[in-house]
């Protein structure tokens, strides 16, 4: 017996006030993909929220609707039909002894390790079945040469020994770049990954210029922002946005939880003290 696995992925704030490189997951199995495109679907439609839902579009006037669609979105993982991850890297703790090529392709070497252990696939073996995964990308922003060589190293998880343990595999036709605005669960990471960046990074302080109050849409954002973070504490009481989720002593949480945060540190790193975030 084969399960089937689709994992969308997508990424935002490569470069942030206090956290960066924002990449984050969204796993759903072939049993329940239907009922969670569906029921995702059906919720745009009864709230009228037009074609694509975008962190970026929420406003004074979208906000109750944009919480109405992640009460859907938090319900399944609830019903753990739908899995989430977000991975970030902390400002204060920076890569050290980089090559150049490393540097040059940073934005890749962080996009795979987040596919590699972001959802503890490792650990996903269900009595010897096999599991078949597919990959949705949203475009990734590079050259095709780049993107095409990302996909390979993705593609070598294959003969990684806990992919191998777990028998998981990815074909090479399954392994895609796709426009977020067709797929609904795309755009439901795309919001919760917005709510994460929006508070770690300060963003509910901002002011227009000139002004001493915040704007409407801010205020808007943080609403939604508030409301996702209170459903994640339903799923992991004491969620703490900024460190990485703990496991319970049991790492085969990091594949059973439906939904978590990893900040990603680098095997060799410096401190940066201008980065530490001021209360």
């Amino acid at each position: 017996m084969t399960r089937e696995l689709t994992l969308y992925c997508d990424e935002s704030d490569i470069s942030g006030k206090h956290y960066s490189n924002f990449y984050g997951g969204a796993l759903v199995e072939s049993s329940n993909l239907a009922e969670v495109i569906g029921r995702l679907q059906d919720k745009k439609l009864e709230l009228n929220l037009g074609a694509e839902l975008k962190w970026q579009k929420i406003s004074e006037h979208y906000a109750d609707k944009y919480i109405l669609f992640l009460d859907e979105v938090f319900d399944l993982m609830t019903e753990v039909k739908l899995k989430m991850r977000v991975m970030f890297t902390h400002n204060y703790v920076g890569a050290a002894e980089l090559t150049r090529a490393q540097r040059e392709n940073s934005f890749f070497l962080l996009y795979y390790q987040f596919v590699k252990h972001g959802f503890g696939l490792g650990y996903s073996g269900v009595d010897g079945h096999s599991t078949r995964l597919r990959i949705y990308f949203d475009k990734l922003p590079d050259t095709q040469e780049k993107c095409a060589a990302f996909k390979g190293f993705v593609l070598g998880l294959n003969k990684n020994p806990e992919f191998r343990r777990a028998k998981v595999q990815i074909g090479a036709d399954q392994i895609a770049e796709v426009d977020s605005k067709e797929h609904v669960i795309m755009q439901a990471l795309d919001v919760v990954m917005g709510a994460m960046q929006f508070r770690l990074n300060d963003k509910h302080l901002d002011k227009p210029e000139n002004s001493h109050r915040r704007g409407k849409r801010t205020i808007a954002k943080e609403k939604v922002y508030k409301h996702a973070n209170a459903r994640v504490r339903g799923l992991y009481p004491n969620f703490n946005i900024g460190i990485t989720t703990g496991i319970q002593n049991d790492p085969q949480n990091i594949w059973r939880h439906a939904y978590r945060h990893w900040v990603f540190k680098p095997a060799v790193f410096e401190l940066k003290p201008e980065y530490v975030k001021k209360k």
